[in-house]
């Protein structure tokens, strides 16, 4: 399967279901390196090191700079290749929203909890896994896009 991990990049399985599922024969996206020695996009540091004292107005324009545009690019062309999504928690804003549009597109999506707050509305993804083995067992299992 074409496999989009949506994750946090201060997550620190990230790396390690990236590369479990990799072992199960995927091919799985990875943010934190989507082409060879392309880091992705790193922190919004890289485009102002004041990021944190912007206005929602500086924001709203950062998300132009060429930085920003290329991290955007490859994600979401990522995101349109892949066919399943693994939402892997804890995750902030921009993997909701990825899982979110997944589920959105008709696309197989699976979440991987972590213990902490329940959300009820995770009940939108086509399966809920409590550990990476149970992720492995259900893409094993599945054949088809959800219609």
């Amino acid at each position: 399967m074409k496999i989009y991990v949506a994750s946090s990049w201060r997550n620190q399985q990230q790396p390690h279901v990236v590369a479990t599922l990799r072992t199960h024969g995927h091919a799985v996206y990875d943010f934190k390196n989507p082409h060879g020695d392309n880091n992705g996009f790193l922190h919004w540091s890289e485009i102002d090191p004041n990021w944190r004292a912007w206005s929602k107005y500086t924001y709203r324009d950062r998300l132009m700079h060429p930085v920003a545009q290329r991290g955007f690019d490859n994600d979401f062309a990522a995101m349109s290749w892949a066919d399943t999504f693994v939402g892997v928690q804890p995750f902030g804003r921009s993997a909701s929203i990825e899982m979110g549009w997944a589920a959105g597109q008709g696309k197989r999506t699976i979440l991987l909890l972590e213990d902490g707050e329940p959300e009820l509305m995770v009940k939108v993804f086509d399966h809920i896994c409590c550990d990476l083995d149970e992720v492995v067992g259900v893409l094993r299992g599945m054949t088809t896009l959800r219609v």
